[in-house]
């Protein structure tokens, strides 16, 4: 961190979280504010803020799109929220469907699908299902610490090897190794691709912005033990954000090529709704000498605005910045000699386990 640029209020953050507070959902009728009434009681210390888990009860399991810049149709998520707490993630503002806030609530009120097993085999054997990758925990992450205790994901990914049915994941968790023997084997059918998203190789960075994902270090592990068990794993360089993790791009590459990553691509910061204000509240307490600095240049990537939701730019931008960032990542890429994923994820081995496709009646 440059001299100077020292965090400021430390001692009034809430501990191992990302967002500073709870700001109010779009769809609230009422705002709120902080007040001084006169007792000092906001400049005191956070009280420890304990994580609570929800039962969803929600009545089927895998989520269709059809946005023509992401590589998937579907989506498995098995938890609502995500207690890693990265302050940039895109998911938070989904809390507010909950009636919760995209703050504290997203990383400390999760809700999971303990039905989950059970949905994804009932959807997956109807006559008219037609198989897809699906990817598996892309809004929030499919091995967040809950899944230690719980095992949903674990229960899923069951599930699908069952029906041999293609997946993707992306992780920031270390908790993906415990799966590594289902992962393995499917691998050798073509069945699975992980992805283990890389933000930074500073820890003390990763702390203060991914409080409660794996260090940078125990990520680039993980990465070397599940290639050592031969399952093929890409990286995300993601997000990308100016003046902050932005100048470690060569680095970052450069250390999961080592460790084995067969691919990596990147997205550039992306703050939807409330993310922005979640966002800006982290730049103040923690690097306020490059806050507005850091928000200046990603307005020039998305035509002076916080944030552009357009198709096909949304992911990286427009704008020389962007453009540059985009020229670096290729040249990085190609000199470190990444040789990409061997083969395409395989649907031609899906089936419903103890019996045929109902296609089948008729060949």
């Amino acid at each position: 961190m440059p001299l100077g640029d020292k965090p400021s209020r430390l001692h009034q953050l809430p501990r191992g979280r990302g967002a500073l507070n709870n700001p109010d959902n779009r769809f609230a009728e009422h705002g709120r504010e902080a007040f001084d009434d006169g007792w000092g009681t906001l400049d005191e210390s956070a009280p420890p803020l304990r994580t609570e888990l929800f039962v969803d009860t929600s009545k089927s399991l895998i989520n269709y799109n059809d946005s023509p810049d992401i590589p998937f149709d579907r989506s498995i998520n098995p938890y609502r929220g995500c207690e890693h707490g990265c302050v940039y993630c895109f998911a938070r503002p989904s809390h507010v469907y909950l009636g919760l806030s995209p703050g504290l609530d997203f990383e400390s009120r999760i809700f999971y699908k303990p039905d989950a097993a059970i949905l994804l085999r009932r959807e997956l054997s109807k006559p008219g299902y037609q198989c897809a990758p699906v990817a598996l925990g892309v809004n929030t992450d499919a091995y967040q610490p809950a899944e230690r205790r719980l095992g949903i994901t674990r229960s899923v990914i069951g599930v699908l090897a069952e029906f041999n049915h293609p997946f993707s994941v992306v992780t920031k968790s270390a908790l993906i190794e415990r799966d590594v023997d289902l992962l393995a084997a499917m691998a050798e059918q073509h069945l699975v691709q992980v992805a283990v998203s890389v933000t930074t190789l500073d820890r003390q960075l990763a702390r203060t912005m991914e409080p409660r994902a794996a260090a940078p270090e125990r990520r680039l592990e993980t990465i070397r033990r599940l290639r050592a068990a031969g399952v093929p794993v890409i990286v995300l360089v993601a997000p990308m954000i100016p003046f902050l993790n932005d100048d470690e791009m060569e680095a970052i590459l450069s250390a999961v090529r080592d460790v084995g990553a067969l691919d990596a691509d990147y997205v550039l910061l992306r703050l939807p709704h409330e993310v922005k204000d979640v966002f800006r509240d982290w730049l103040a307490a923690h690097v306020p000498l490059r806050a507005e600095r850091i928000m200046n240049r990603i307005r020039d990537c998305r035509g002076g605005k916080d944030y552009d939701s357009r198709f096909g730019t949304r992911m990286r931008g427009e704008g020389e910045y962007a453009e540059l960032i985009s020229r670096r990542f290729s040249l990085a890429r190609k000199k470190l000699g990444f040789p990409g994923v061997e083969s395409s994820l395989d649907c031609s081995r899906f089936g419903v386990p103890g019996g045929s496709r109902q296609k089948g009646l008729f060949d």
